[in-house]
């Protein structure tokens, strides 16, 4: 599972608590009818009860990663990113985030798999293995994600 902050470019105050959806012109999520870190963060907004008011100021990526560079680039003011992309070299420190607690949306589940099909069934099986280590376990914990 992965949780998804809220990051931006400033403040570290709580955004949806503070009377942002004025001041915040573009907020970019990625595109809800096809990413799941879109449906999370419509979910999270809801949550939060202000998406009726900031839903007409999205600007949608059509992955997370456009969302995050929406967010970088400064072409959106705030935006609903995962936290690895937030905890990123390229993103920590060039603005600030405000983690989404994750009882504030459905859980996304990633998933390393073997294809029955795969033409290299022992180097895809080494590399399951290689991701379950302790030392990836212990790294993919630092950007944010939940290992199980």
């Amino acid at each position: 599972m992965l949780t998804g902050p809220m990051w931006k470019r400033s403040t570290p105050e709580g955004l949806c608590k503070r009377g942002y959806p004025t001041a915040v012109r573009k907020i970019a999520i990625a595109n809800p009818e096809h990413a799941p870190y879109g449906q999370a963060a419509v979910a999270a907004i809801k949550k939060e009860g202000v998406y009726e008011r900031v839903s007409g100021k999205f600007v949608l990526g059509e992955n997370i990663s456009q969302t995050a560079a929406f967010v970088l680039s400064g072409s959106a003011d705030v935006g609903v990113v995962a936290l690895s992309l937030a905890l990123s070299p390229n993103m920590k420190d060039k603005g600030r985030y405000v983690e989404v607690p994750p009882a504030d949306y459905p859980p996304i589940e990633q998933a390393c798999v073997v294809l029955k099909a795969s033409q290299k069934k022992d180097l895809a099986r080494a590399f399951v293995e290689f991701v379950k280590s302790p030392a990836i376990v212990e790294l993919l914990r630092s950007y944010g994600f939940g290992v199980r």
